[in-house]
């Protein structure tokens, strides 16, 4: 039975392009960003400030900061309700994520979506969605918008290995092939839904293997590897934007936390020693030692950067801490689409 974490390709190993090395460094520094966040978000949680679900994307940093590294400004991006992490990938601000994760105000949705729902239209962020697979036919419908309109825009929608047992993945799937759209549909396969390995609840372990019912281009990645990310998400961009073809990804990568802060980390469907061993291959540190190795940065730099990161991180959370609850009348906003003054 083929790994999570060992696709069938990945890029060959060669150096660094130092004529990139600003945007590499700006890799490593929103991955070390998403790690951190996560972390003090667990604690928020542990803390009660925190309410509700709370999904951590703690081991999965390099899918969303290499692919969206690939999108344009104004591309849709759609996410399950894992999505701390293609929220500040995207560019929505520390502050404002921790500010929605305790049901404040100055939360990028004001504080009615919480951890699952994170929102902002200005980036193209269209949502976590917090039923499993409903939001990727959305994403067809924004790729067909985008085709209709004759714009170059593509439209990207990440799920977990467990939503391609839907049915609407297969019909949104279907229609995005048989109408030419410029859709991606990138599956972070984790290996566990919830708490069932996937070998446990598919037929067909290759995923990608389902885009072949559509006649639907789609590949195998290295979720670990930033760079190889990055590129598998470049050749899918261009599909989508000069030929209007879509694609799947299969994207393979492990969460180190449980599910969710309810579960534990290990839990009883998994052991420490398969915890432990894809802890090797912790995508911030194969990015920040291959930066190393190829010069590109310094120990000294790195440590830096992590030092410059938990500082934002801790200033995320005061600022969320301190900001004032949404008002009462809030209840009454939001309600009906179309309102004066409506987000």
């Amino acid at each position: 039975m083929a790994s999570s974490a060992a696709p069938r390709s990945k890029t060959k190993s060669k150096g660094l392009d130092p004529a990139r090395a600003d945007e590499y460094r700006g890799w490593l520094r929103q991955m070390l960003l998403i790690r951190h966040f996560e972390e003090k978000a667990g604690e928020a949680y542990s803390l009660g400030k925190i309410g509700g679900f709370c999904h951590l994307y703690i081991g999965q940093e390099a899918v969303a900061v290499g692919s969206l590294a690939a999108l344009g400004p104004d591309d849709y991006i759609t996410c399950s309700y894992r999505e701390h992490g293609h929220a500040l990938a995207r560019g929505i601000s520390s502050q404002a994520v921790m500010a929605e994760l305790f049901g404040k105000a100055s939360g990028c949705t004001g504080g009615k979506g919480g951890s699952m729902h994170l929102f902002d239209a200005s980036l193209g962020f269209l949502g976590g969605h917090g039923i499993v697979g409903g939001h990727i036919p959305l994403t067809t419908g924004m790729a067909f918008a985008a085709k209709y309109r004759g714009t170059s825009q593509v439209a990207v929608c990440y799920f977990g290995e467990a939503a391609v047992n839907n049915g609407a993945f297969h019909e949104a799937l279907n229609m995005a092939a048989l109408w030419k759209l410029p859709a991606l549909y990138l599956c972070e396969n984790n290996r566990y839904g919830m708490g069932t390995a996937l070998e446990r609840a598919s037929a067909l372990y290759d995923i990608s293997e389902r885009a072949c019912s559509y006649d639907m281009a789609n590949e195998v990645v290295d979720g670990q590897d930033v760079l190889t990310m990055n590129a598998a998400m470049e050749r899918a961009v261009t599909r989508a934007r000069n030929e209007k073809l879509p694609t799947l990804l299969e994207v393979r990568t492990y969460r180190f936390m449980g599910h969710s802060m309810s579960d534990p980390i290990h839990g009883h469907y998994r052991t420490r020693e398969e915890v432990e061993g894809q802890r090797k291959r912790d995508p911030i540190a194969g990015w920040s030692q291959r930066l190393i190795a190829d010069g590109l940065m310094d120990e000294d730099s790195v440590r830096s950067m992590d030092k410059n990161v938990l500082q934002e991180v801790e200033e995320a959370y005061q600022f969320a801490d301190q900001a004032p609850d949404p008002a009462p009348e809030e209840l009454y906003t939001h309600v009906y689409a179309g309102e004066e003054g409506e987000r």
